[in-house]
């Protein structure tokens, strides 16, 4: 059995964050001792770990804990669950997709600093040196 200061510095969460995640009801296999502290088994840690991903992968608390309770009614809810992560596998790379745009326009104004470095254009990326409401 583990603390949850162990599992939030093995998972890399904070201790409040596992603790929010225990009291959601996002770990329905959380023990707890004596003095009524949590205490996390294998299974447990696994549950959290789902949390995390799912966390990263930008769901919600609350469709988080949807997904946690179809996943304790069993294989009935096997194709909803499965509806859910398409769900957000379609979001996941929407937010991909994003990103790349950012680090393609990053990527851009990276190589056009280095024309102005290079005296190969002027400056004309410092607003006060643009005309006509330049924009950049």
């Amino acid at each position: 059995m583990y603390s949850v200061w162990e599992v939030a510095k093995f998972l890399d969460l904070t201790e409040h964050t596992v603790r929010y995640y225990t009291d959601k009801g996002l770990v329905p296999s959380i023990k707890r001792d004596k003095n009524n502290h949590r205490l996390f088994d294998d299974e447990s840690i696994n549950w959290l770990t789902g949390v995390k991903y799912l966390k990263q992968c930008g769901m919600s608390v609350e469709d988080i804990k949807a997904y946690v309770d179809l996943c304790l009614q069993g294989d009935a809810t096997i194709e909803e669950r499965y509806d859910i992560i398409m769900k957000q596998k379609a979001n996941a790379m929407d937010q991909l997709e994003e990103a790349k745009q950012k680090a393609k326009y990053m990527e851009d104004k990276a190589s056009h600093y280095m024309d102005i470095i290079n005296h190969k254009i002027s400056d004309d990326m410092n607003p006060g040196k643009w005309h006509n409401n330049k924009i950049r």
